[in-house]
């Protein structure tokens, strides 16, 4: 294992703000002026399109509809004359219609998990290996893990992206991989006090619960080799992270992206900029949209985050519409990178409930709560119908502290939620105070929402 004092030395330099000490993977790529990036995504651009012309049918019958040939793109603006794709056209395709190589010279496939229709099928190439192994070996180097760290996995080893794309980048770099794949939380534990692992990479709500049991068996955090998490596959709230990070004495980053565009490694969080990540803008094009109308926002303005990747050559995707909302800015970070960062999606286009005639993101839900003493980060919404209206109540795990015997001490709390809650949704809605541990924990993506309207 690298020399812990050499790690801690880079966190040490994060937290002192002495950016210029931390290390960049890919200098070149990470620090281009703005010019450059530009001239390179066009270049990508201009080939990507030829690529994908050529080899899918799909994207030439659609470009043919709306009379634009690949000679067509010779701006960046051009690609705004090119077809969206969203998550239907791969479930219309599957599950190789998109692809255009043959089968033999893909070497990984990955889906989503089709839990509505037909799965996403996404294939890779060894370039797109190699590709998607760099994106995550850069990602990772931005959260302070270093050559010679000791990462363990807790996501599964399955056809979701985040296992096997994680465990590639971080191999990339140099860490030594622990494959402990998702569940049995106690042997995680064991694990870290055994191996003397220095990152954990899970989803954030996981984290939490490896924390929680960790405290109950009278685990000591701070003694723990653990330094980093790196955490993906749902959103990280603020309150989320700074908890995890102070119970476990460890920093925390997250990541993101999706298998329709790559897997994990799209952005990443720097230890510069803990509200933003840096786009792999030489591999991916970003546009941010009006999720209504399909036209640009603004600069800076929140809208629909689209992709199109520039280097994907199995199963190239044009104008993919994320449904996630986010901002881009471009000015330079100060941990030097000059790459575009984009604000930590915390909601989605098609994620936002309607309580009679009223706009409902659960991101609201976390905000509320994360600022209200004596609750855990863990809730859950439920929607249903009574006599044709619709109703919403919102779960609310208590800590232990927060308990009273008191039954007008906790009537009196649930109401001030229910209060504070109101006055940010706009819409009323019952508080359920739930004890310490009611709210289901999973290794994977947390539900936080419950819709049984028909």
């Amino acid at each position: 294992m690298a020399d812990m004092t050499v790690k801690g030395a880079a966190l040490a330099a994060a937290l002192a703000g002495n950016f210029a000490d931390l290390p960049i993977y890919d200098r070149r790529a990470e620090c281009a002026s703005r010019d450059e990036i530009r001239a390179l995504q066009l270049e990508k651009l201009k080939a990507q399109v030829a690529w994908t012309y050529e080899r899918v049918a799909w994207y030439r019958a659609r470009m043919d509809e709306l009379g634009v040939a690949p000679a067509d793109i010779q701006t960046l603006d051009d690609v705004r004359r090119l077809p969206f794709t969203d998550k239907s056209v791969l479930r219309d395709t599957f599950p190789y219609g998109l692809f255009a190589v043959p089968m033999e010279q893909v070497v990984e496939l990955h889906a989503s998990s089709g839990t509505t229709g037909k799965p996403i099928v996404v294939g890779y190439n060894a370039h797109d290996m190699d590709v998607w192994s760099d994106c995550i070996a850069r990602m990772v180097q931005m959260a302070g893990v270093v050559p010679g760290d000791r990462a363990q996995m807790a996501f599964g080893y399955g056809m979701f992206t985040g296992g096997f794309g994680l465990h590639y980048g971080l191999q990339k770099l140099g860490c030594t991989m622990i494959p402990a794949g998702s569940g049995n939380t106690e042997r995680h534990i064991a694990m870290i006090e055994d191996y003397g692992t220095t990152v954990l990479v899970a989803t954030p709500s996981y984290a939490l619960h490896v924390c929680e049991v960790g405290e109950k068996m009278g685990y000591d955090w701070e003694k723990s080799t653990l330094r980093v998490g790196l955490f993906g596959g749902e959103p990280c709230p603020p309150a989320l992270k700074a908890e995890i990070e102070s119970r476990m004495h460890i920093v925390c980053t997250d990541n993101y992206g999706l298998t329709e565009v790559m897997g994990p490694g799209v952005s990443g969080e720097c230890l510069a900029a803990r509200d933003m990540q840096h786009i792999a803008e030489d591999h991916f094009l970003w546009e941010v949209v009006d999720p209504t109308t399909g036209e640009p926002v603004g600069e800076g303005e929140v809208g629909e985050l689209v992709l199109t990747p520039l280097d994907k050559q199995a199963i190239p995707v044009l104008r993919y519409r994320t449904h996630d909302l986010t901002r881009v800015v471009c000015e330079p970070c100060r941990c030097g990178r000059t790459t575009a960062r984009m604000q930590k999606v915390r909601s989605r286009s098609d994620d936002m409930l309607i309580i009679r005639g009223t706009n409902v993101f659960p991101s609201q839900v976390e905000d509320v709560l994360s600022g209200i003493e004596g609750v855990t980060p863990h809730y859950r919404i439920v929607v249903d119908t009574q006599d044709g209206l619709d109703r919403m109540a919102v779960h609310v795990e208590l800590k232990p502290e927060s308990f009273s015997d008191s039954f007008e001490a906790m009537d009196a709390f649930r109401r001030s939620i229910e209060e504070k809650l109101k006055g940010v949704l706009l819409v009323g809605c019952k508080v359920r105070l739930v004890e310490p541990g009611g709210i289901e924990r999973t290794t994977g993506k947390a539900k936080h929402v419950e819709d049984l309207r028909k």
